[in-house]
């Protein structure tokens, strides 16, 4: 059966005040993990946030904690290869995995760090989604490809994340919607909902915490 992934909707007024409270709490650092056995306590759920380089995965954190400055962004791609923690109040933790893309990054560190990624995602118990982001004004690349396959043989469950739609026309976003919608078909770890951002805007941050809420 084909599956048409919708694009989804704002939440109603209680889901969304749930949402809200999840991260009202204090959004905190931890720590950048280069091996496994750096990982904190698996004590907690935790989302995990994929994306090329520059396709605005710090500015989606710190929209989504509403912390400016939580998350920053790296001027040089691939540059970062740690997985980044942070604690959203008691009850979550906020995982940004590095950009990827390689454009800068030596061979061997790029190896090191899909190895790292491939035994995070198929180890980490208390993992529940991973939200892979996609440029709004570029579609999904090779590259992103790439994660979702490993994604699919690390059988955890992702979501798609457009980002950056305030920077789209309306009839080129529609295009570039049909174009997600292709390549997430070919993928069965894809969660069959995309949900539409601008971190700028706020467009679709009160959806997506909602649905990390309805995670628990």
């Amino acid at each position: 059966m084909q599956i048409s992934f919708s694009l989804a909707e704002e939440p109603d007024q209680i889901t969304a005040e749930k949402g809200r409270k999840l991260f009202a709490g204090e959004s905190l650092f931890v720590k950048g993990v280069v091996a496994m056995s750096g990982l904190p306590e698996a004590d907690r759920m935790e989302v995990c946030f994929a994306g090329r380089s520059n396709v605005g995965k710090s500015s989606l954190i710190n929209a989504l904690t509403g912390t400016k400055g939580l998350a920053r962004a790296s001027n040089t791609p691939g540059r970062t290869q740690e997985i980044n923690y942070f604690t959203q109040g008691p009850e979550l933790y906020l995982v940004d995995l590095p950009g990827y893309g390689y454009a800068n990054a030596p061979l061997a560190v790029v190896e090191k760090w899909q190895k790292l990624l491939k035994r995070y995602l198929s180890g980490r118990q208390t993992l529940r989604r991973a939200f892979v982001l996609i440029d709004s004004r570029h579609g999904v690349k090779d590259v992103d490809e790439e994660i979702m396959s490993l994604l699919d043989s690390s059988a955890v469950t992702f979501q798609c994340v457009m980002t950056k739609a305030d920077k789209v026309k309306l009839k080129d976003r529609d295009r570039v919607i049909e174009q997600v919608r292709t390549a997430l078909a070919r993928h069965p770890a894809a969660y069959p909902e995309i949900v539409l951002t601008s971190s700028e805007k706020g467009d679709g941050i009160a959806t997506l915490r909602s649905i990390i809420c309805g995670l628990e």
